[in-house]
């Protein structure tokens, strides 16, 4: 693959459907806080991202990959191009689409939001991760920063003018951020003086903007053990003269960069804070020791960033892949495989390769579903908000709820995807020259950072379905409940909506059993031995169900077209990703609850020497 080809495609028109007529994006646009924003507005921002992507971002990714960064005394330099490409991504906006005016951003509602990221992450990932940092960062501050904090850091964090990072993770940690050992004194001043090292820190520093705010979690000398004697901090690379501007280093070195399986282009570094014992940092907001319930609200972002990564990569693979598979000619038509002067067929004619992208359109079309419907309800949480309390509420917490199946789902999927997009490419996908190998690299970390995927079930079988004495889920289990008594009796999607109702049911039957082990001391065991389990089977019925949704607003509205209008293909391609994925992953669910019913413990009742010899 030459430098600077771009490989980067998506298909806007499947976008706008799920945007636009599927979740309502009207609905939402046109009124408080959104009334600048409509469909037409939505449109024309999106269709410029992408030739953003397309035209600036595409082509920086294998270069990125390539040339990877590096350190030069004690400075990270980016790849080729990516200086230029951050400064361009500020001027045109796409980081603020969704930021607050009072911020200096657009205020476009969520669900716009993470389409543009969609876009960006897929076309680039390494790349889109510093702004993506920088602005979760800000978002933190935002929420819990002193006035004059906001003041000092938010606007030029969200406008690229500083970069921003969250460094939670110790070398001896890990997952077990209550392990660190990073410290904090006060000062007399009133700031505190940082030490510590920090590792896998994304971002942690590079040469496109002109400072770096890390927020980082430190013990304040003598706090309480574990997590609640946590507190966050600012703390810049180069510490703010009074004007605002940049000044003097802080004593933040990066010790080094991690050479990765993938994302290449992003700077995974080891920061050591106060190695000369001249760090200086100042609290997040005014109280002491609530560091983790403020990083908290950078972690869930930044989970659903992930899920938006994952889908942004597994479409890339599958267009791609698509492109490939109607191009390359391989073997005769199976109707005629006996005949060897039968002319060579585009291998998109062969049955198993289009298995493989029916599985790839049907997966990418309902997590895409299911990501715009959790920034829907972000959105409507927030319209709604002292308006209607009982609808917001319930709008939380279905964010709630759905936020580790995006971020899991989605990241274990695009793995699994853009393998399967190489399947597609048979030995040409495996080399270089072309992005799948790449795309399948990159999209590994993705179930391991911002909590691994184990972490991500634990979450939403230990605490999301608990959550308001469990009123979240049973929204939840309530709204496909509806739609299947609704649709029930469907003249085409009857009896995939059947096959969701039995998936719904197994998925109770799970819930059930995962309640009473948590009552059971002797078969607690069994929760963290089932979670990841469960959360893929919650997944797959909320994907089922979404893709089943989108089908009959689909078949609404190819009804009133002619038979050679240009969307009754895309129609009815919205129709065949829904049968396929109701015929092939949701009796998966069925199966998967009668395995949980097993109560099998042998993960546990396994000697340590009984796992191998050696």
């Amino acid at each position: 693959m030459s430098a600077g080809i771009n490989t980067y495609k998506t298909d806007l028109r499947e976008i706008f459907f799920t945007l636009f007529e599927q979740f309502g994006f009207g609905q939402v646009a046109g009124q408080v806080p959104y009334e600048a924003w409509g469909s037409d507005e939505a449109r024309a921002v999106l269709t410029e991202t992408y030739r953003f992507a397309r035209e600036v971002l595409g082509p920086l990714n294998s270069v990125g990959d390539r040339e990877g960064c590096r350190v030069e005394k004690g400075s990270v330099f980016t790849p080729t191009g990516f200086k230029d490409a951050w400064k361009k991504l500020y001027e045109q906006g796409f980081k603020t689409v969704a930021v607050s005016p009072d911020h200096g951003g657009q205020g476009a509602p969520m669900m716009l939001q993470v389409t543009v990221e969609e876009i960006l992450s897929g076309a680039n990932t390494a790349f889109n991760m510093y702004p993506g940092l920088a602005f979760g960062a800000a978002e933190v501050i935002a929420e819990c920063g002193t006035p004059e904090q906001q003041k000092q850091f938010v606007e030029r964090m969200l406008n690229g003018t500083w970069g921003g990072t969250m460094c939670l993770t110790e070398p001896h940690a890990g997952s077990d951020v209550g392990a660190a050992k990073s410290t904090a004194r006060r000062n007399p001043d009133g700031t505190y003086s940082i030490r510590g090292t920090k590792i896998f820190i994304s971002g942690g520093d590079h040469d496109m903007a002109d400072n770096i705010i890390h927020l980082v979690l430190a013990r304040i000398d003598g706090a309480s053990p574990g997590t609640k004697g946590l507190s966050l901090f600012i703390v810049p690379k180069r510490r703010i003269n009074a004007d605002g501007s940049a000044g003097a280093a802080n004593d933040v070195a990066v010790g080094s960069i991690e050479h990765k399986m993938g994302i290449n282009g992003s700077a995974t570094c080891v920061i050591n804070f106060g190695e000369s014992d001249n760090c200086v940092g100042e609290l997040v907001g005014t109280v002491e020791h609530v560091g983790m319930s403020q990083m908290f609200k950078m972690m869930n972002g930044a989970r659903i960033a992930v899920g938006i990564q994952g889908l942004g990569l597994a479409s890339a693979a599958y267009y791609n892949a698509l492109d490939y598979a109607k191009d390359r000619k391989q073997g005769s038509h199976f109707t005629k495989w006996k005949d060897p002067t039968a002319p060579r067929a585009a291998i998109i004619e062969h049955p198993d390769v289009r298995r493989m992208l029916l599985e790839m359109k049907a997966h990418i079309e309902g997590i895409r579903s299911l990501i715009i419907k959790l920034a829907m309800h972000l959105d409507k949480a927030r319209q709604l908000a002292g308006k209607d309390d009982d609808a917001a509420s319930y709008h939380r917490g279905q964010v709630e709820v759905l936020t580790p199946l995006v971020k899991a789902y989605s990241s274990d999927q695009a793995f699994r995807l853009c393998a399967q997009a190489i399947q597609v490419y048979g030995g040409a996908g495996y080399i270089q020259d072309y992005p799948v190998e790449q795309y399948t690299r990159d999209s590994k970390i993705f179930s391991i950072y911002e909590g691994t995927n184990h972490i991500q079930a634990m979450d939403l079988v230990g605490r999301k379905m608990g959550q308001a004495g469990g009123a979240h889920f049973q929204q939840f289990m309530g709204d496909v409940g509806t739609f299947v008594e609704t649709h029930r009796e469907h003249a085409i999607f009857g009896d995939a909506v059947k096959t969701l109702a039995a998936a719904q049911e197994g998925l109770m039957s799970s819930a059930m059993a995962l309640f009473g082990w948590s009552q059971d001391g002797a078969k607690f065991p069994l929760i963290p031995l089932s979670a990841n389990r469960f959360l893929q089977m919650m997944s797959e019925v909320a994907v089922g169900w979404l893709l089943l949704d989108a089908a009959i607003v689909a078949e609404k509205a190819a009804a009133s077209l002619s038979a050679d209008h240009p969307d009754k293909a895309f129609y009815d391609g919205k129709k065949y990703s829904a049968l396929w994925y109701a015929r092939n992953v949701l009796p998966n669910v069925e199966h998967a609850a009668r395995l949980i019913a097993l109560e099998d413990t042998s993960p546990m009742d396994i000697t340590d020497a009984a796992f191998a010899s050696v």
